[in-house]
């Protein structure tokens, strides 16, 4: 009998291992809806994750880009971490299809845009995180298509600026981070610092957002600027964008204006010539 005992326990525990879930990826783990593909060292997303999962865990591999309908079959999906892969891209199509979406993480990557077009599946998405990133601008589309956001993670990009009006379109926001950011503490960033001074019950570690430019400034806190600093901004603050847009109108109406005072000239000219005649006759 004790000869049997080990092959007995050994069958024991065979029996009582928890078998793969059916569609669960090679190596990974699958357990009551739930996906954990971390550290496997990943180079693409995986293609057969299980229909019903609610949460995907792609985190710590080598993903580089999302490419279009890269969770085509998880239509139930809540939670979706990458954080801390080597993401660089992502189609604007790579999220269709996750309308259930609440969380996305896609921090610790090395992201340099992000566009309005990739979140339009989302609208339901509650909690963004794109921080430690390379973003160096974000623009208000992109906050426009997830009106429902309530935790935007910022920090540790390349942001000198933001929209301030951006935030206007996310009324259930209560938690932002903006800090570790390269901020540019100039005319065009008073916008910005009056929104924050008005909603600072949002801000996480405020004392920690400081200004990199101008020199002078520099490891400046950001929410320690006083208006007066701001006294010699205009009144109506000027985007690059919009120097550009007078530097191109500007000349072509005075070209316009030289073009309409000649054809008046003419006109005055040849009416004055018609006078003459019809008095010499």
């Amino acid at each position: 009998m004790a000869g049997w005992r080990g092959p007995a326990t050994l069958l024991a525990l065979l029996l009582l291992w928890p078998l793969p879930c059916p569609g669960c990826p090679a190596a990974c783990r699958c357990s009551s809806g739930e996906v954990d593909c971390r550290y496997l060292a990943l180079c693409f997303v995986p293609e057969n994750l299980p229909a019903n999962a609610s949460a995907v865990w792609l985190g710590y591999n080598h993903i580089a880009a999302l490419t279009a309908h890269s969770f085509r079959s998880q239509p139930a999906l809540q939670t979706l971490s990458l954080h801390s892969n080597v993401l660089v891209s992502i189609h604007s199509q790579a999220l269709a299809g996750l309308g259930a979406l609440r969380e996305l993480d896609l921090s610790h990557n090395y992201l340099t845009v992000l566009t309005a077009e990739t979140f339009l599946p989302l609208p339901g998405l509650v909690t963004l995180n794109v921080g430690a990133n390379k973003l160096g601008q974000l623009p208000p589309e992109v906050l426009k298509a997830l009106p429902g956001l309530q935790e935007l993670f910022l920090h540790s990009n390349a942001l000198r600026s933001l929209h301030a009006n951006g935030f206007l379109n996310l009324p259930a926001l209560r938690s932002l981070t903006l800090q570790g950011n390269p901020w540019a503490c100039t005319c065009e960033i008073q916008p910005l610092v009056l929104w924050i001074m008005g909603n600072r019950d949002k801000i996480q570690e405020e004392s920690l957002i400081l200004c990199r430019f101008p020199e002078h400034l520099n490891q400046y806190p950001l929410l320690a600027i006083g208006n007066e600093s701001f006294s010699h901004c205009q009144d109506s603050l000027l985007y690059p964008q919009d120097y550009a847009f007078f530097l191109i109108i500007g000349p072509a109406s005075f070209l316009a204006s030289i073009l309409i005072c000649l054809l008046l000239g003419s006109l005055t000219v040849a009416y004055n010539h018609l006078q003459k005649e019809l008095c010499n006759r």
